[in-house]
């Protein structure tokens, strides 16, 4: 075969180790020549470059702190740091600086009595002078006894100008409300000091609440305008009264009576709950009147009269709480869910309220027990018990004898171990105060029966 597209058999192979040879040789010289040309523009460049010299600062033009304030009032800068803003001239050579810079004329403030603080005192504090102090207090003294103005109570003051340089501003004026039903003010007039009198109406009828407890009384009774304070005091009552052992139902009737005042200037004064009811399915379950000069509360559906705390059902001192602690007998920590009393062997133990018996008897380490139920898923358990004085289905009443002292069951030496369980858990004796039905007679009675038919009579709803 001819042409260019036939190599030559007799012409000679070019040996590979040449192209080795030659390549790097020629990259290696073209490298060299760069690095020559970088080398010379170095060399030029640090020939021809300039020297450092130092730079002086201009000099300063804030020559004096008046032209300074007047840089200082071109700067904006933000509020945030503390810093102002505005024009402010420097002074002048005319300018001249006042000996005395003049006060206000009068001067506004109000002053707060605290717990166990005086009237004068509380003034004096407030910049009047101590004759100006003690002369508004003895005018106040005689419309309102110091005692009787309530602490927290603002007062209103106006201060006037100072007899003398340094000296404590005279009273000009001032004004409190001293009662819910009387604001009173001193004012000077033919330079001394005057009090007057502003008697205010107020409407003291109480109010009433009523309506479904619901998912929540307290938002309920809220929304039917009663008072927050009004609110916590039924709850309250209810809880202290053993009334809300299985709680309320939302088909539950609420409805409660507070003493309520409302003033013609607008305040209101909610005070003390009257009283409080529950009613389930159309028929009174708890009717709570507040009666006597104690202001104790009467179950009013029994007629009722409420006795101070719980009949002790021993004499003897409490010398175990209720709580955890180690049994002297089992040598373990667990819960004592009851009072220990101390005494000694056959002393009566007596009923602590009205109840019915639902058990007595043997009960384990409890030994001879008598259990009560007293209403309202409230019921005591008697412990230890050397003898029993009640069946079960009896109905006993305060301060009725139900068993005496002895050590039976799971018992060191003759005491007394009291329990009281709502809803059939055990709580701590101690923070439940019960109501003692008693039967009133004659006039008391009709007092009561009347001031329950006023309460019940008055309109539910807020005014």
């Amino acid at each position: 075969m001819g042409g260019f597209g036939r190599l030559r058999a007799d012409a000679p192979a070019a040996e590979p180790s040449q192209f080795r040879r030659s390549l790097p040789a020629r990259a290696r010289a073209r490298a060299a020549g760069r690095a020559g040309a970088v080398s010379l523009l170095a060399l030029v460049a640090l020939a021809v470059w300039p020297g450092v010299t130092s730079v002086q600062a201009a000099p300063s033009t804030l020559s004096s702190d008046p032209v300074r304030d007047e840089y200082r009032s071109q700067m904006i800068l933000p509020l945030a740091l503390g810093a102002d803003s505005g024009r402010r001239m420097g002074a002048g050579a005319a300018v001249r600086p006042l000996a005395a810079a003049p006060e206000r004329a009068q001067v506004e403030l109000t002053a707060t009595l605290g717990g166990g603080d005086s009237l004068a005192a509380m003034l004096q504090r407030a910049g009047v002078g101590p004759r100006d102090a003690a002369a508004a207090a003895a005018l106040i003294g005689q419309a309102v006894p110091a005692r009787a103005i309530a602490q927290g109570t603002e007062v209103q003051v106006v201060l006037g100008r100072r007899p003398a340089p340094g000296a404590a501003r005279s009273l000009a004026a001032l004004s409190l409300r001293a009662r819910f039903d009387l604001d009173l003010a001193v004012k000077r007039s033919g330079g001394g000091l005057v009090l007057e009198r502003r008697a205010l109406a107020v409407d003291d009828r109480p109010l009433r609440i009523r309506g479904l407890v619901g998912s929540s009384l307290y938002r309920s009774a809220r929304a039917a305008g009663a008072p927050a304070s009004a609110v916590q005091q039924y709850l309250r009552t209810l809880a202290e009264q053993g009334q809300l052992g299985e709680g309320l139902l939302p088909t539950d009737t609420y409805d409660f009576v507070v003493a309520y005042r409302r003033a013609a200037s607008g305040e209101v004064d909610s005070g003390k709950l009257l009283f409080a009811g529950v009613e389930r399915g159309g028929k009174p379950r708890a009717q709570l009147l507040r009666w006597g000069p104690d202001g104790q509360f009467l179950e009013a559906s029994g007629v009722g009269q409420q006795r101070e705390g719980l009949l002790a059902p021993v004499p003897g001192r409490i010398t175990s709480h209720f709580g955890m602690r180690r049994h002297p007998i089992l040598r373990y920590a667990r819960m004592h869910s009851g009072l220990d009393f101390k005494a000694g062997y056959g002393t009566p133990i007596l009923a602590v309220t009205d109840a019915v018996v639902q058990a007595a008897g043997r009960m384990g380490g409890c030994g001879n027990a008598v259990r009560l139920a007293h209403g309202g898923d409230v019921a005591t358990r008697y412990c230890h018990l050397s003898q029993l004085a009640v069946a079960p289905g009896q109905a006993v009443r305060r301060g009725q004898v139900i068993g005496y002292v002895g050590s039976t069951g799971l018992s060191t030496g003759p005491h007394l171990h009291y329990e009281m369980y709502r809803g059939g858990r055990a709580i701590d004796p101690a923070s439940v105060r019960f109501v003692t039905r008693a039967q009133l007679e004659g006039a008391e009675l009709a007092s009561f029966r009347q001031a329950l038919a006023t309460l019940k009579a008055i309109t539910p709803g807020p005014r």
